[in-house]
């Protein structure tokens, strides 16, 4: 089953204009359409108060005082409404009972009745055009025909065709006005990403012409301060490279440095034992190589776990809760074979206490594996050796003491570093790492290594002293 393509990211340029324009235009569009509808509403209200005036002045010229429906509209006043409303305008006046008339006697009323003293607006047809029309009822003072409860209504229309010219008018200037702004805006935006995104484009053009043996850290102190997080991150990412290639060049340093003479020495051994005709003489130089084998199986496997120790990733290997007792066990057990060869004694001591350490187990099975090596390689043959687990004021400790040639002041005050060994592993075989696993190991948990020998030939004891805490 082929797995679909994935869907590459497109450029952030694109995205943000793809993002903000659409959104300015959007934007823009719903406050056009509001303000056209307060443009409709404003016009209307500015209109309807040129209606209610022509409604009052109209109102005002009716009498009912001669017992009959009577209205002095003087032309001059019709004409000038005519010139306010820049249209039609029509005017009718009635009793609600509908028995006098005056004017455009077909204007239509509304559907609802009319309240008193409340001018009500509406639009409606008329003689084929639309019209907007204001009507008013109010009672009749005196009332005719002895009717108290009798209303006059009085109402007053005009064409909306130059209203609606009006809108028009104003509608089109807004919408220029409108479209002009959002052509500048987008413009602005347009032009604003470009800017914003020009720090980004150096960035790229100066990683992109570093050397590839660069790792310094990424300096743009011009780049805005929502991208410097990223630049954070990438130069943390870059200076854990930069010691991953270190260490890795240490450590073909050390294996280039360390494994060159016991391989030319194997050399000359094989040329030797491949001239020899004497089968005795073969078989030393046979053993003599074997020897030579094991010495740089061993250095290799601790060169390997010294850059192991080194690179191990706390947040890929949490530490966990370990227990000493088991530990100690174990690695009594995996080295008793060479103990018993030269018939040493290993005794255990505090393994009741069940005393637990957070860290790595296999790190710490390390340097507990490396300090019972050494401390069997340098007892003489019948001695003892005490591995031993204790609580302190300042934390765990876990202990090796031999009856060994012991350290001299020199030798404890350098000890931990890579390929040095003391005075009394000088005369034997072996690399130097041994302590200097164990002090990497003890930094990766936040421990110490110390060492106390009370002087020449009355053995050594090495301390993994675990704070309180770990």
């Amino acid at each position: 089953m082929t797995r679909p393509a994935e869907r590459r990211p497109g450029s952030l340029r694109s995205l943000l204009l793809w993002v903000l324009v659409p959104a300015q235009v959007t934007v823009l569009s719903l406050a056009l359409w509001f303000s056209s509808n307060q443009l409709h509403q404003q016009v209307d209200l500015a209109y309807d108060r040129s209606l209610a005036g022509a409604l009052r002045a109209i109102d005002h010229n009716i009498s009912t005082a001669s017992g009959g429906l009577a209205v002095e509209l003087p032309y001059l006043m019709l004409e000038f409404f005519e010139l306010t409303a820049n249209d039609s305008v029509y005017y009718r006046i009635l009793t609600e009972d509908g028995l006098a008339d005056i004017g455009n006697q077909d204007l239509p009323l509304p559907d609802a009745r009319l309240p008193t003293n409340t001018p009500v607006f509406y639009d409606h047809e008329y003689l084929g055009a639309s019209i907007r029309i204001a009507a008013l009822a109010r009672p009749m003072s005196p009332p005719l025909y002895g009717q108290k409860d009798g209303r006059v209504i009085v109402m007053v229309g005009e064409d909306r065709g130059g209203r609606d010219r009006v809108i028009r008018d104003m509608m089109v200037r807004n919408i220029v006005r409108d479209l002009l702004e959002v052509l500048a805006s987008t413009g602005l935006i347009v032009v604003g990403v470009l800017i914003g995104l020009r720090p980004l484009t150096r960035l790229y053009r100066k990683l992109k012409d570093r050397a590839p043996d660069d790792l310094s850290p990424i300096s743009a102190p011009e780049l805005p301060r929502e991208v410097r997080p990223l630049v954070d991150a990438v130069n943390q990412h870059v200076a854990r490279h930069a010691r991953q290639a270190r260490r890795q060049r240490q450590f073909l340093d050390d294996a280039s440095h360390q494994l060159r003479t016991p391989l030319a020495v194997l050399h000359t051994q094989l040329d030797y034992a491949l001239r020899e005709s004497d089968p005795a003489e073969a078989r030393a130089a046979l053993l003599a190589m074997r020897g030579g084998l094991d010495q740089a199986q061993r250095t290799a496997a601790q060169m390997l776990a010294l850059a192991r120790a080194r690179e191990t990733d706390t947040h890929a290997s949490p530490p966990r809760a370990v227990a000493l007792t088991p530990l100690a066990q174990d690695v009594i057990r995996q080295l008793y074979s060479l103990a018993r060869q030269k018939r040493q004694t290993i005794a255990m001591e505090g393994g009741e206490l069940g005393a637990t350490v957070a860290g790595i187990e296999w790190l710490l099975r390390e340097a507990l594996v490396n300090l019972m090596d050494n401390a069997i390689k340098y007892t003489p043959e019948g001695g003892t050796i005490t591995l031993r687990i204790e609580r302190s004021p300042g934390g765990i400790v876990l202990g090796v003491r031999d009856t060994g040639p012991g350290m001299t002041e020199t030798d404890i005050r350098k000890a931990g570093r890579r390929f040095r060994r003391g005075q009394a592993g000088k005369r034997g075989h072996g690399a130097g790492l041994g302590l200097a696993i164990v002090h990497t190991i003890m930094q990766r948990h936040r421990g110490s290594l110390n060492i106390r020998s009370p002087g020449q030939g009355q053995g050594c004891e090495v301390f993994l002293v675990f704070p309180s805490g770990t």
